[in-house]
């Protein structure tokens, strides 16, 4: 039996391992939606933590031949994982670690971090730190090049942002896999630059769209076709923000492993470390064709490629291996996926409930993160259950530091 279960479609076909998981129907119309696109390359690729999205579901992989859908990357473009494993040990820790995460949220701005200002140095209380100066550097060029053709996408903070967490689903984390050695795991991506490049290049397609007189079903799959002027400016910019989002994954680790190393002055990292977006588009070979396959909340998963599928606040987390599977274009889950909107998490859950619920976490335990609680998610069991023939684990974390926005 394969791993997929087929979703009827009057487009190309959607195959989707959301076996056991649940599939709300406002999702399941996005994808009918998208799958009839008429560049579609093949079929449809549905992850088991498939949910509703903008324009697109998040949880899906779409191959297009001679187009690409800006708003099917998203506005946090490149937001993915980065994870490393250190030579300290679960017995190694102190019995609280208050201290620890409280050091983390001085070294890594977090939240809303620049409060209006409009300086370069954003978050950061004093200059940036030297390697968030130097990869800013490295950057500095393409950024240019993208807001000189496009000078209503700029950010005054590109500098500013680069290093820092941001707000949401976005957080910082200390883990221990199954051997009691721990981890460093962080989930962020292009913070305000790439959202304003994601946010520009999906109100230009729009604009084409209306411009060419382009009936879509929804809005939001707005496209733009190969070799117009809105697609290569596009191509810049997506291909710019996915190297400023890994570059902020690293600039975050870096100042993460510098607190630990004040703490424990002989922390070694091992050789493993998976940096993956879940966010992002790239040109891939598929079924004999040469394509663009965007992954919008979803990791890539060839054979022998580590990723990184994480659970919610207080679930476990997993460092997974890829099987290469190519009816899924090599692509597995990014997480366990929202069962439920921030909106209705406030509505439904107390701060008691997020305090049981995260127990043995340090992490924050007030109103403000209830919308990230763990009973907000799918049961991340279920969503690696679903995906048995995409990935294999390599290893299982949990949780004991949290830090969000």
């Amino acid at each position: 039996m394969s791993g997929f279960e087929y979703i009827e479609t009057t487009g190309k076909p959607i195959k989707a391992w959301t076996r056991g998981v649940p599939l709300e129907e406002s999702a399941r119309q996005q994808l009918q939606n998208v799958a009839g696109l008429p560049f579609i390359h093949k079929h449809i690729a549905v992850m088991p933590d498939v949910h509703w999205g903008m324009g697109a579901t998040v949880g899906s992989v779409i191959p297009t031949l001679g187009a690409i859908i800006p708003a099917a990357v998203g506005v946090d473009i490149g937001c993915g994982m980065m994870a490393v494993r250190t030579s300290i040990r679960a017995e190694h820790l102190p019995d609280s670690l208050l201290a620890l995460r409280t050091a983390i949220e001085a070294a890594v701005p977090h939240g809303r971090t620049d409060n209006g200002g409009r300086n370069d140095k954003g978050a950061w209380a004093d200059e940036p730190p030297a390697i968030a100066q130097a990869k800013w550097a490295a950057l500095k060029d393409g950024y240019d090049d993208v807001v000189a053709r496009n000078p209503k996408a700029a950010h005054p903070r590109g500098l500013g942002h680069l290093g820092t967490l941001g707000t949401g689903n976005h957080f910082v984390e200390l883990c221990l896999d199954e051997d009691g050695a721990l981890w460093v795991m962080l989930h962020s991506g292009s913070r305000g630059v790439g959202n304003r490049f994601g946010t520009f290049f999906v109100e230009r397609a729009k604009h084409e769209m209306r411009r060419w007189f382009v009936n879509l079903p929804d809005q939001d799959l707005a496209y733009f076709p190969e070799g117009t002027d809105g697609f290569v400016d596009y191509v810049r910019a997506v291909s710019w923000a996915q190297k400023y989002a890994l570059a902020n994954r690293e600039v975050m680790m870096d100042q993460v492993l510098g607190v630990l190393r004040q703490a424990f002055p002989d922390l070694a990292t091992t050789e493993m470390a998976v940096n993956c977006h879940h966010n992002y588009v790239s040109r891939e070979r598929h079924f004999g064709k040469d394509v663009f396959v965007t992954r919008k909340g979803a990791v890539r998963a060839g054979l022998g490629d580590l990723g990184i599928i994480p659970g919610s606040m207080g679930a476990r987390s997993f460092i997974v291996r890829g099987k290469g599977n190519e009816e899924s274009f090599c692509t597995c889950s990014h997480g366990a996926g929202r069962a439920m909107s921030r909106a209705e998490a406030k509505r439904r859950f107390t701060v008691d409930d997020h305090v049981a619920a995260t127990a043995g976490v340090e992490c924050r335990k007030d109103a403000d993160v209830i919308d990230e609680t763990p009973m907000a998610y799918k049961d991340i069991d279920a969503v690696m259950a679903a995906q048995a023939d995409l990935v294999e684990i390599v290893h299982t974390l949990r949780q004991v530091v949290c830090v969000k926005g």
